[in-house]
């Protein structure tokens, strides 16, 4: 499912949201730069769970240099279609949650969601020796606030493969989007692999539930919810 809009009007303009979205152009147009050599930046900017799990791996890296890409790992993606599908969803669903909370805690929960996000995927993928990199597990923390905030909102959405558009409530929309994180991080973990076919669909699921939950103590006693609202 593809959302391409919801029906929740933001009161404030999302300067986060905006600048969210920019510097997360900015790195990935950095991290292009470095043609031959990406691979190799990827591994000391991206999340390796080896090098925490694994003390011989461990041995090799200071306090800040394990530290480092808990942070950036969030910031950089493997392609356009990764950072545009990341940053359409922040887009769509970012704007009413910054409104709600506030820039400063929206920015808090972004950031802390991305970091929960990518410790969860350490602990469900221990082993991996594979960088993992992307906005996903903030920008799911995004949509745990959303679900939490406006679970009776409208959203738009296309549905591949025919690709007719749909209005779903977002109760159903984002609520079937974790389910099948779920589903494909069950899946992965009887494997053996969090990161099964390029996804750390466990992170997805880190970032989501701390959304969810970081949420629930700044709901209003009068919350907006209107699905009654046209496009």
């Amino acid at each position: 499912m593809i959302p391409l809009r919801d029906n929740v009007p933001a009161n404030r303009f999302p300067v986060v949201t905006l600048l969210l979205i920019g510097l997360n152009v900015v790195a990935f147009l950095f991290e292009l730069q470095h043609g031959s050599d990406t691979e190799y930046f990827l591994l000391d900017y991206g999340i390796v769970p080896a090098r925490y799990t694994d003390r011989s791996i461990a041995a090799h890296f200071g306090i800040f240099e394990q530290a480092v890409p808990f942070f950036t790992s969030m910031f950089l993606h493997g392609g356009w279609v990764h950072l545009l599908g990341n940053m359409w969803i922040l887009w769509i669903f970012g704007d009413n949650v910054e409104d709600h909370l506030g820039r400063a805690r929206y920015l808090a929960l972004y950031m802390v969601g991305g970091l929960m996000a990518g410790m969860v995927h350490v602990f469900t993928n221990a082993g991996s020796q594979l960088p993992t990199i992307g906005a996903s597990g903030a920008v799911a923390a995004v949509m745990g606030a959303y679900f939490r905030f406006f679970p009776h909102a409208r959203i738009q959405t296309i549905i591949p493969p025919l690709f007719f558009i749909i209005e779903l409530p977002a109760l159903i929309f984002l609520g079937w989007w974790f389910l099948l994180q779920f589903f494909n991080g069950t899946l992965t973990l009887l494997g053996g692999r969090g990161d099964f076919g390029g996804v750390a669909w466990w992170a997805h699921i880190g970032g989501f539930a701390f959304g969810f939950l970081g949420a629930s103590r700044y709901i209003r006693r009068r919350q907006p919810y209107p699905s009654e609202i046209p496009y």
